[in-house]
């Protein structure tokens, strides 16, 4: 996510014992020693060691076997490029051997609808409904064709720039400080959400397909349906919708992820900032963070426009002024925080919003492993400081056919509208126990969830604080999970928290504004899993109680973000830089590694440390100011794709490595950047 959009406040009043303390005590009982070895001899962890989007139509458990046998399978991908060096330029850097091509930026039209992109800032709210959104970032590809070189590219649009959106950013009122302009505003509900793009590979190059059936935005106004534990609840009734079964818009979406059946997910992220209560907060408002003062943009107060605001704009004012909710807008924001399916394949399906995986900032979403006869597995963060990672179990199990079915949005309603939602706690025993969600579950004062909601509907809109009274761990904001797509061993980027004030063996700094890269596997049962850290990041300062992976020029990162693999087994780190120590030497970043390229025939560990520092390897930088963030592959592994957000001053031409000249000033747009080998051979090895 964003470094603009971060919301610091902590919403999270429990008194869970934090990670950083769990993850001390850890490493003391282990002997910790805080020495250039980076984690100590592979992590520390030798003895612990791993365990093996409807429409369209209790007490720590005995820890598993400590050192399980490796999967029989496992990576054998080499990556075979040069680290480049941190860059500090408007525009991007790749490997030597490798081009870099601006596709699909901010404003690009795609459809007859809408004007050609203007550098003054006029195109209209119509343009920008019919036209790639603001500020890309999650995203996924989806093929059309077996060579792969046609496909829809899915791509999340978090927030706005204002400056950038308008000729002159932002018409308000000099006396009231009011929006005035209903046309900018809905210019700005337009750019948000999600662009469905069909993209084509023509002579090297992809090229966006104009005007193809396919081609659709979803905006901060689409009408979505909604299914799972909140459908038709009278929670979600609203004016718009008095039976509960359906909310307006997408908002603030940040990380993704897809399912095995072919749709895209999208997560709505910090969508709590576009609301406001002026009255008295409810506990779930309060908890998630809704303000008591005003919205992010100020759409819901559009001075001298009463009729408009009925509708489109008041929604965003949550404070109850009438006798129900459907005399109001109470109601409204509860119909955000989800995670969102859509079906990039059918240009006539509606998206819908899967209640069942919880409601909270969603970062990200991410199945595990697959096992014919087994319920399907889905990861999540909560990306803010001291938050929570969790996971859906579904109730049906997965049978393999399902992947090809055409009926995609159906097979969403079949494994992710009734399940049992967990929230992570991690002991210090290096095994960890995922605490469901339910009405039976006990608390961490001896009572249930049950004593505190009276309905499952009721725990999913107040994830939160659900999992706050069951005891679950607090984490350094966490963020993007992927899994390795071998040994089904799931990794999630703990981005960082500066609120540390004491440094312990994991985090020998004081604050904590490098973050870094946590790892666990399932257990035998659905609660059980064990954990150990990948790598942690820091500047390559020589110091070896900051530099614990024993990091380098060449590979130093902070603030670990968007995380993914391939079907190769390469995992790719992307960062949001919040440490200047780090932000000085070079830009945002993306880095690629293969865990099992570090496996300790030994220990059966993979994780990064001084002595195999040398394989986690820099591939991009961005420009000046951006955020490097959402990955995508094509399906022969030639075409990487990933999203530049919010950059300074580029991009200067179609050539994503051509520097911005001295003197230009541009109106900058975030954009899709496709990075190939110059003999278009598969990338990385």
């Amino acid at each position: 996510m964003s470094k603009a959009t971060f919301d610091p406040t902590r919403y999270n009043k429990s008194n869970n014992e934090p990670f950083n303390q769990v993850l001390d005590k850890h490493l003391s009982r282990r002997n910790f020693v805080k020495s250039g070895l980076g984690l100590g001899a592979m992590t520390a962890f030798a003895g612990v060691g791993l365990v093996g989007c409807g429409s369209d139509s209790s007490p720590a458990p005995t820890p598993v076997d400590p050192v399980p046998p490796l999967p029989p399978t496992q990576s054998s991908a080499k990556l075979n490029f040069k680290s480049v060096a941190g860059s500090r330029l408007d525009a991007v850097v790749v490997p030597e051997g490798y081009s870099a091509q601006v596709l699909a930026p901010w404003g690009t039209p795609l459809n007859a609808k809408a004007a050609p992109w203007k550098a003054d800032g006029t195109n209209t709210a119509d343009d920008q409904a019919n036209s790639v959104g603001m500020h890309h970032d999650g995203m996924h590809f989806f093929p059309l064709n077996e060579a792969g070189d046609d496909g829809l590219l899915c791509i999340n649009h978090e927030y706005i720039d204002e400056i950038a959106l308008h000729p002159n950013g932002p018409t308000v009122d000099a006396t009231t400080g009011l929006r005035t302009i209903v046309d900018e505003v809905r210019k700005e509900i337009n750019a948000h959400g999600v662009s469905v793009v069909r993209i084509k590979l023509t002579n090297n190059q992809w090229e966006v397909v104009y005007n193809d059936k396919h081609n659709r935005r979803f905006t901060g106004a689409t009408v979505m349906d909604i299914a799972g534990p909140l459908a038709y609840s009278p929670l979600l009734e609203t004016r718009y919708s008095p039976d509960g079964s359906q909310a307006r818009g997408t908002l603030n979406n940040c990380g993704n992820g897809y399912t095995p059946w072919g749709t895209y997910l999208t997560c709505e992220e910090n969508w709590p900032g576009y609301f406001a209560n002026r009255g008295t907060l409810a506990a779930d408002q309060a908890r998630i963070g809704i303000s008591k003062k005003s919205t992010r943009y100020g759409w819901d107060d559009l001075a001298g426009h009463a009729e408009e605001r009925l509708d489109e704009f008041a929604r965003f004012d949550v404070t109850p002024k009438g006798n129900s909710a459907q005399d109001d807008y109470r109601n409204e924001a509860n119909g955000h925080g989800y995670i969102v399916e859509i079906d990039p394949y059918n240009p006539s399906s509606r998206a819908i919003k899967r209640t069942a995986l919880g409601r909270f900032r969603h970062e990200g979403c991410t199945f595990g492993k697959l096992t014919e006869g087994k319920p399907v597995v889905f990861y999540s963060g909560h990306d803010s400081q001291f938050e929570y990672l969790y996971k859906f179990v579904s109730n049906a199990v997965w049978d393999p056919q399902d992947a090809n079915s055409a009926n995609r949005l159906q097979m969403g309603d079949k494994y992710m509208n009734e399940g049992t939602l967990y929230a992570a706690k991690f002991n210090e025993n290096g095994a960890g126990v995922w605490l469901p969600l339910t009405l039976d579950s006990q608390t961490t004062d001896g009572k249930t969830l049950g004593d505190s909601f009276s309905s499952l509907a009721e725990i999913i809109l107040n994830t939160a604080g659900a999992a706050d009274l069951v005891g679950a761990t607090p984490m350094d904001r966490p963020e993007w999970c992927a899994v390795d797509p071998f040994t089904g061993s799931a990794y999630l980027t703990l981005t960082n928290n500066s609120k540390r004030t004491e440094a312990n063996p994991a985090n020998p700094r004081l604050k904590n504004n490098f973050g870094h890269i946590i790892r666990w596997d399932e257990g035998g049962k659905d609660t059980e899993f064990t954990w150990d850290i990948f790598v942690f990041g820091s500047p390559s300062d020589g110091n070896a109680e900051t530099n614990l992976s024993g990091l380098t020029d060449l590979n130093q990162f902070a603030s670990p973000d968007g995380l993914a693999f391939d079907a190769r087994g390469i995992l790719w780190v992307q960062t949001d830089n919040g440490a200047k120590e780090v932000a000085e030497e070079t830009n945002d970043q993306m880095l690629a590694i293969v865990p099992s390229t570090l496996v300790d025939s030994a220990n059966k560990q993979a994780s990064v440390t001084a002595e195999n520092q040398i394989e986690l390897k820099r591939f991009f930088v961005g420009p000046n100011d951006c955020e490097v963030t959402g990955f995508a592959i094509s399906p022969d592994y030639t075409s990487v794709f990933a999203n530049i957000q919010h950059p300074g001053n580029w991009p200067y031409s179609n050539n994503a490595a051509e520097v911005t000249p001295a003197g230009t000033v541009l109106r900058p747009r975030a954009a899709t950047v496709v990075i190939r080998k110059l003999d278009g051979k598969a990338v990385a090895v």
